[in-house]
């Protein structure tokens, strides 16, 4: 079993399981326990499990939001497929708003070698821009959330109020027809609701496993949404509902 491929087994089983053992997940995964010891090891660093003599305690509640570099991890491929499909949506000279989040960080290293506007909505994200040569890079202020570094609060919103972008590329963490466009985290709805308010064209980006999921907070209808970007794991159904609103979905 690949590294990359043991570890997303090893962090699904943390989702379920409160305790597991080195032996099991050895004998589970065909690998050797020194290995298991090593991605176990890992895992508490990004602060998923702790580690306990022979085996490890899960520290991620069920339905919790996982660790960002865990998150990261998730979907990889989808989200760079997605990043391409925005870099190729964008004209040279445009300014955008870039929501913050793991696809949100695919995105914004896909769009480094471009000549834009950037204004992105977490610090990974301006980490990244903040070295491209071509790139006007505008951070607005605010508070950041543990972790994700997130930036919201008083001093986004102001901020995001006070600017006109030509788009806004907008993550979700559930979207439907039936519920539009939600987010885990109440504090970063009105960030969102703001992003949404200076754009001309509001882009939705989500990897498939987005449309079976509802967050607390209700950001906006999913007719305000003009182009929606997923992968191949989005359920047709739900994407055909969106195009019969007018929503020109992209499947990449």
């Amino acid at each position: 079993m690949e590294g990359s491929e043991r570890l997303l087994v090893l962090i699904e089983r943390m989702r379920t399981t409160e305790r597991v053992t080195v032996a099991e997940l050895a004998r589970d995964t065909g690998c050797s326990e020194m290995t298991i010891r090593r991605d176990l090891d890992q895992l508490a660093e990004q602060g998923v499990l702790r580690r306990v003599r022979g085996g490890a305690v899960s520290l991620v509640l069920r339905g919790e939001t996982m660790p960002f570099a865990v998150r990261e991890r998730e979907g990889a491929e989808a989200k760079q497929r997605i990043a391409a499909e925005v870099d190729a949506l964008l004209t040279d000279g445009e300014s955008l708003i870039l929501d913050s989040g793991t696809t949100g960080l695919a995105i914004a290293r896909a769009l480094a070698h471009r000549r834009l506007t950037v204004i992105p909505l977490d610090l990974h994200s301006a980490t990244v821009l903040g070295g491209a040569p071509d790139v006007c890079l505008l951070v607005p202020g605010g508070q950041t959330t543990p972790g994700m570094l997130a930036l919201t609060g008083h001093l986004t919103e102001t901020s995001l109020r006070s600017l006109r972008v030509d788009t806004t590329v907008l993550g979700v963490c559930g979207l439907s027809v039936e519920h539009g466009v939600t987010a885990h985290d109440l504090v970063e709805v009105p960030v969102k609701q703001a992003a949404i308010a200076a754009a001309q064209r509001v882009v939705a980006v989500c990897t498939g496993a987005k449309f079976g999921r509802t967050g607390l907070g209700h950001v906006c209808p999913a007719t305000t949404l003009d182009i929606v970007i997923t992968d191949t794991d989005a359920p047709p159904e739900a994407l055909a509902r969106l195009r019969d609103l007018g929503v020109d979905v992209r499947v990449v």
